[in-house]
């Protein structure tokens, strides 16, 4: 029986395997069943961070020398850029055992590569067709039939480059947008439409195409989409509760509303067995494996009847503003900064806000 195992080790460059290596060394990961590894490198997390593309790199050579090269290029390494704030730099491994563990329901994971996309699909309905298919592929990896059973969805899409929009041009084929930094946010809400159709948040003839990159009121309350400039494809890895899996580890979900409201998250928290009447104490620090959180700065600007100034900042890019205060008020929450946050929530959760993953010891 299949028994899913994570684990959240610290990084002190985009290239640092080495808390990897000693958790390997321990005994702690089997490196052939590794499937999936969710890194935050210390870059720009925009169109020009080769921290990701670096990290990437380095963590397939890594683990080539455990497993054949092949095997190596099947986990699905997805690396978000960005740790403004007081977010620490890290790696969420994700491994995949067999054995006999506690009885289910327990933590399954699933994961799908999907052929390279081309440009001019990004951002089309294209783009959401290879990811719904792709999200039912990893579905059935995972073994989750029912939908319902999905707690999160973390892909990795590409994005354009002035490249790949000359190649496509000398096609005679046209792309959604010629801004590469654009293209970013309609790469991910495509694929983040495409997880809804796949859960059956959304139907996808009920979406047209202008509804793409601009019509809030359609979301996913499970998707969390990072795009990227060291892939052509998308990675796909789907999270969830099965009774075909054991082991010690669960999952559940909530959907944070704006950027500052917690209280969804405590109350996943509480699902599981949390107190989590105020901030997370040190026992209960220990139960908590992993957070995942998707991040975004409100299109109005305004935040609870107060403005603020994310998206007029011509400096800083939104999304690193709203990864650093996202974090710092899940930390306030968790009591610790090591949360993988990813910016640019188009599409994923309403807007401002954001779905937020919470794994734990059961």
């Amino acid at each position: 029986m299949p028994i899913a195992k994570v684990h959240r080790i610290s990084a002190y460059s985009p290239d640092d395997a080495s808390g990897i290596a000693d958790a390997i060394a321990r005994g702690d990961i089997d490196p052939r069943g590794v499937m999936a590894v969710f890194g935050k490198t210390e870059g720009n997390g925009c169109v020009n961070d080769f921290s990701r593309g670096f990290a990437t790199a380095t963590l397939t050579q890594f683990f080539s020398r455990y497993m054949p090269a092949d095997d190596a290029a099947k986990i699905c390494f997805v690396m978000s850029g960005g740790t403004e704030g007081a977010m620490a730099p890290h790696w969420t491994i994700f491994e995949r055992a067999e054995g006999d563990g506690a009885a289910g329901p327990a933590l399954a994971i699933g994961r799908a590569h999907t052929p390279a996309l081309p440009a001019e699909h990004l951002g089309h309905a294209g783009q959401i067709a290879m990811v719904a298919d792709g999200v039912r592929t990893a579905m059935q990896d995972a073994g989750i039939t029912n939908a319902d059973d999905v707690h999160f969805v973390q892909i990795k899409c590409p994005l354009l480059t002035a490249q790949r929009i000359g190649e496509a041009t000398s096609r005679g084929a046209t792309v959604a947008t010629t801004s590469t930094l654009k293209s970013m946010g309609l790469s991910r809400a495509a694929s983040a439409l495409g997880v809804a159709v796949a859960l059956g948040e959304l139907k996808a003839d009920a979406i047209t195409p202008s509804d793409i990159g601009d019509n809030w009121s359609l979301y996913s309350g499970r998707a969390s989409c990072s795009a990227g400039i060291e892939l052509l494809g998308h990675e796909i890895v789907v999270l969830g509760l099965s009774k075909d899996w054991s082991g010690p580890l669960t999952i559940d979900h909530a959907v944070m509303a704006d950027a500052i409201d917690i209280e969804p998250v405590r109350g996943a928290m509480q699902r599981l067995g949390f107190a989590a009447n105020g901030q997370l104490s040190s026992a209960e620090r220990d139960k908590l494996v992993a957070l995942l959180a998707k991040a975004e700065p409100s299109q109005n600007a305004m935040l609870r009847g107060f403005r603020h100034t994310m998206l007029d900042d011509s400096d800083i890019s939104p999304t690193r503003h709203a990864r650093a205060f996202v974090c710092g008020a899940l930390a306030g929450l968790v009591g610790h900064a090591e949360i993988y946050v990813s910016g640019g929530a188009e599409h994923q959760g309403p807007d401002g806000g954001g779905p937020v993953a919470v794994i734990a010891r059961r």
